[in-house]
């Protein structure tokens, strides 16, 4: 056949539910998304699949140890095989956080035709990871080419800030997310600590410890001055059933950065794992 009537391939946007959209929500966008999965109590659940939040942390209070595991390597390949006359940009949660990045990866190799997908590494997770995603989608259904989705989602990342503060150490440290040192401090100290992501975003190290959650959060907001937050941020407060904090952490955003989205999420079960029952996290992302 003459390349030149060759159908014009469709791009079509795939992720992992660090976006915090549920399979039946991200199709509903135009988007598809494999899910990350829980173990508890011996039992091995697919999140917003099978098990929600709040049922999840039920079971850490009966005192069951949860973990939490990447998409299944064969679910991705079938998203992948899905579509399998269009582009694909798969953006994963940040790699080190979490083996989906290598997993898209080895699934591409594993996929019909697997030239024509492309997988990037978000560097970040949950609401700059949702806002990167629907972003692609925008500006695929604009018909930017996949390069030019990348080059733009790129420098978004660049942008990208992340802190957690949590309520229980122990999580991160069994999930190997945390530095030795970071972990010790943690566990020897009753004052709220605020980790951050290191530079190559593949793990939480310390950034600061205050002696209460708003003065906390007012230390994170002197670092977000610091990166000129405005009118093009966009500001997340994601929480793990802890709502009267996210809603504090959110008040206190809006009035520092008047100009700003503030966007309140509530976490997953894989994120829940990550960083406790009552942990906050927050994010900014530029859309410049």
């Amino acid at each position: 056949m003459n390349p030149t009537h060759r159908k014009e391939l469709m791009i079509r946007i795939i992720s992992d539910t660090s976006t915090l959209y549920s399979v039946s929500e991200a199709e509903e966008k135009g988007i598809y998304v494999s899910p990350l999965a829980v173990t508890i109590n011996d039992t091995t659940y697919e999140e917003f699949n099978d098990i929600q939040t709040e049922e999840f942390v039920d079971l850490i209070h009966q005192g069951h140890i949860p973990l939490s595991s990447q998409p299944a390597i064969g679910r991705v390949v079938d998203l992948y095989n899905r579509f399998p006359e269009d582009e694909i940009l798969n953006i994963t949660m940040a790699d080190g956080l979490s083996g989906t990045y290598q997993s898209a990866i080895l699934a591409k190799d594993m996929a019909k035709d697997s030239e024509r997908i492309t997988v990037l590494n978000s560097k970040t997770l949950c609401g700059p990871h949702r806002t990167l995603v629907e972003h692609a989608k925008h500006l695929a259904d604009q018909n930017h080419t996949i390069s030019e989705i990348v080059s733009k989602l790129e420098k978004m990342i660049a942008s990208s800030r992340s802190f957690l503060i949590p309520q229980d150490f122990d999580y991160l440290r069994r999930g190997g997310r945390l530095s030795h040192l970071a972990a010790f401090v943690g566990k020897t100290i009753h004052l709220v600590p605020v980790m951050t992501l290191t530079k190559d975003c593949k793990q939480l190290c310390n950034f600061s410890i205050k002696r209460n959650f708003k003065k906390a959060i007012h230390e994170i907001i002197r670092s977000l001055e610091d990166d000129n937050i405005g009118e093009h941020h966009k500001l997340y407060v994601s929480h793990s059933l802890a709502e009267s904090l996210a809603i504090t952490a959110s008040e206190l955003l809006k009035e520092a950065f008047p100009h700003s989205d503030v966007i309140i999420y509530k976490l997953s079960p894989a994120f829940t794992t990550q960083g406790g029952p009552g942990c906050i996290a927050i994010q900014s992302l530029s859309m410049e």
